[in-house]
């Protein structure tokens, strides 16, 4: 597995790096992409990391796996590389974000530019087998990103945690409510989104407007 992850982040892992689970799935992950395709492409694994230092981090958005289809996944929860169609999820994070702040709807589904100032897009598997949805979980994976919640919860405050469907909220109980913010919906896929638990959250509006109280700049959603 390619270990290439922002320095801010590596001193702030480096425990959970060292423990023996991480090791195995280091293993694990390396046999997988030397006999399966496997997505993201190595590079990317940890882009969500790379793309938002720990030091700029104001927003956390939890996913699940990454996208399991060919050219995808890009290391980023919901996102997908460029001049990729936009997944039936994104499209729906997409209709939201434009009835709610008013954002036209983009042509390219690349969060890219969301992670630069300062969103975690942070999937909870951060690998998976090509078609092969929740291939790599249950390998260490959601150990990990537990622990990275954990940790951005102790050490950083006034911190904007978006977390959409029943998985994300599972995550969320490693979160201190009292000292970050906390929003809740349903998830923003077509199943969910059509029963009426994703559409009018308005999640990107309040999620500013917590952040510009605490005198942090919003985020050019």
């Amino acid at each position: 597995m390619n270990l290439k992850i922002a320095t801010s982040w590596k001193n702030i892992l480096k425990d959970e790096f060292d423990k023996p689970y991480f090791k195995e799935l280091a293993l694990f992950v390396k046999g997988e992409y030397s006999k399966h395709q496997c997505f993201p492409k190595g590079t990317q694994i940890f882009s969500a990391f790379n793309f938002c230092s720990f030091e700029d981090l104001k927003v956390v958005i939890i996913g699940q796996d990454p996208y399991h289809g060919v050219g995808q996944a890009n290391g980023l929860c919901f996102s997908v590389a460029d001049n990729v169609a936009h997944p039936p999820s994104l499209k729906n994070i997409f209709k939201e974000l434009q009835s709610d702040v008013g954002k036209p709807f983009p042509k390219y589904g690349n969060l890219e530019a969301w992670a630069r100032q300062g969103v975690l897009l942070l999937n909870a598997t951060l690998t998976v087998q090509a078609h092969q949805a929740g291939s790599h979980q249950k390998q260490g994976w959601e150990q990990f990103t537990d622990a990275v919640i954990s940790k951005i919860s102790s050490e950083k405050t006034a911190v904007v945690f978006l977390l959409w469907g029943g998985f994300a909220k599972k995550k969320g109980r490693k979160i201190d409510a009292k000292k970050h913010c906390v929003l809740t919906t349903g998830h923003p896929s077509p199943l969910s989104a059509n029963r009426g638990y994703w559409f009018g959250n308005k999640h990107f509006s309040k999620c500013n407007a917590y952040l510009k109280s605490k005198g942090l700049q919003p985020i050019n959603w």
